[in-house]
């Protein structure tokens, strides 16, 4: 019997035992990943995953359970174990299957299964080939060392409303830490390269390369005075911002009367330049896929369009909440890009007399009501339109809303997280140091 029969299985037992509406998702997995450091081995580790959701509906009740394990002699335990906490649970006026469930089209091909798969030598070699570059840095003093995987996923989903999904991706990965200095001025960097297929991943080399030469980049920093600067935010940084926006304007959020936008759908939040683009059919795409986790297709859209705000991220209990449709977002959104401008990062800053450039944030605290924002950061002064000395221990404030109307990105835009910006600028915020 398939996976796919599995699950209506599942599902007509559920309808037996008396559901009146129910889903079942699958999702399996196979990961190898390795560590070397200092020329060791430091981690080595192959893992194979099977996991089994049933989720209910009794009326407007509904109760979810899992299993670590696919096991058709378990079923009926399965559900009678679900069917005995929907019974019991609170009703949810909104609750219910997606309405808008559909079967991907056939001919949508996203190309997201690379058939190859590296040895755990290759894997070995590739992470020594990143440390080894890392280490070759002048200045660079140890790492924390490289690693390299590789991981293929399985999902697949049915509802007894008759929706039948599949989907399956590949992931390979390169990454190096490097450490500068040493003792209490020892610095740290990194860098690394994700991709779908193998044949597209960075050279080790490089990956280590880069990692060894931030790392030395940011040795001896200082600590800014504290003043109102423009900022840039480099593209390892400036997707950080859009995962505020997306927050946001989660349909939860906006339901619940949480969020700063919840009055601003349709709203100029940036300048008329500005769009914010989701592709999940974008072939070999970090987070591409044909359904979400109702059933619902995906589609192409501009979340940003002119700097107007064009939609919420609705699941279909929010879309109920808010009366409007679903849009395919209950799994998340998938390849959201930041267009980018058309100037060069050195030329965005070009006429800063003096500011900050930031290269990576540490923590976090944005408040969902208001949209303020505050982060602490290390990177680079800018003086007269160029990078000077490396910074640290800073914190960078604002409130979003005016952030993303004075946002101006640059032209840096590569395609590596799945969510992915250009270097930004941004004017006026408070940076508080010395």
């Amino acid at each position: 019997m398939s996976d796919l029969d599995l699950l209506a299985d599942l599902i007509e037992r559920a309808k037996r035992a008396g559901a009146d509406a129910a889903d079942a998702g699958l999702s399996a997995g196979t990961s190898l990943s390795v560590q070397r450091r200092a020329g060791r081995t430091e981690h080595l580790e192959r893992s194979e995953s099977r996991d089994l959701g049933l989720r209910v509906f009794i009326g407007k009740r509904v109760a979810s359970v899992s299993a670590g394990a696919v096991d058709p002699g378990q079923f009926d335990d399965l559900v009678a174990r679900a069917i005995a906490m929907a019974k019991v649970v609170p009703e949810d006026i909104y609750a219910g299957l997606a309405e808008d469930a559909a079967i991907p089209p056939p001919q949508l091909d996203l190309d997201l299964l690379d058939p190859f798969e590296p040895s755990t030598e290759m894997l070995l070699a590739r992470a020594q080939e990143a440390e080894d570059a890392a280490n070759a840095v002048p200045g660079v003093t140890n790492t924390e060392g490289a690693e390299a995987g590789w991981s293929r996923s399985e999902h697949l989903l049915a509802t007894s409303a008759g929706f039948v999904g599949h989907s399956e991706a590949t992931h390979h990965s390169i990454s190096a830490t490097a450490l500068a200095g040493t003792g209490t001025d020892m610095q740290r960097d990194y860098d690394y390269s994700t991709t779908v297929y193998f044949t597209d991943q960075e050279s080790p080399t490089d990956v280590g390369r880069r990692a060894g030469e931030r790392a030395v980049a940011r040795l001896h920093p200082r600590r800014p005075q504290t003043a109102r600067l423009p900022i840039i935010y480099d593209n390892r940084t400036s997707p950080g911002l859009i995962g505020h926006l997306l927050s946001a304007i989660n349909g939860a959020s906006i339901a619940r009367g949480t969020s700063f936008l919840k009055a601003d759908l349709h709203a100029q939040l940036f300048a008329a330049n500005i769009s914010i683009l989701e592709d999940p059919h974008r072939r070999r795409g970090m987070r591409s896929r044909p359904f979400d986790g109702e059933g619902v297709a995906t589609t192409k859209r501009a979340i940003i369009e002119n700097g107007v705000l064009t939609t919420w991220l609705l699941d279909s209990r929010s879309a109920r909440q808010l009366k409007l449709r679903t849009t395919g977002h209950a799994r998340g959104t998938g390849n959201l890009v930041l267009s980018p401008g058309t100037q060069t990062p050195a030329e965005l800053m070009s006429d800063i007399t003096e500011g900050i450039y930031i290269t990576e944030l540490i923590g976090t605290s944005i408040n969902q009501l208001t949209g303020d924002y505050s982060r602490g950061a290390s990177g680079f002064m800018i003086r007269n339109g160029e990078l000077a000395e490396p910074v640290a221990e800073l914190t960078v404030a604002g409130n979003l809303r005016d952030m993303f109307r004075a946002l101006v990105p640059a032209n840096d835009l590569t395609l590596k997280h799945g969510t992915d910006a250009p270097s930004v600028r941004i004017e006026g915020l408070t940076v508080a140091g010395a």
